[in-house]
């Protein structure tokens, strides 16, 4: 059950990644490296929690925070390279 309610969480970082991509078509091409920046960040993060002797329960909520955050951030550097999704003026 848990497993199911976790996956379903992560799962929902994609629409949600969408519809802020959506929402700031303007911005993501000039933000794109600071997406990549954020991303990576994250993953160093997530390693170093996971590393870390904090408790399962809190070690695994930061874990799936940092994950649900790069995968929103990585959907908008994919999308910012889509020049049907973001048109140039």
């Amino acid at each position: 059950m848990e497993t199911s309610i976790i996956i379903l969480i992560l799962l929902s970082a994609f629409p949600a990644g969408y519809f802020l991509a959506y929402l700031t078509k303007e911005e993501i091409v000039a933000g794109r490296k600071w997406f990549i920046y954020l991303s990576v960040i994250c993953f160093i993060s997530a390693f170093i929690a996971a590393l870390s002797s904090i408790e399962i329960k809190l070690k695994l909520a930061v874990i799936l925070s940092l994950f649900y955050i790069i995968i929103v951030s990585m959907i908008s550097v994919y999308l910012s390279w889509n020049t049907k999704f973001v048109k140039k003026n």
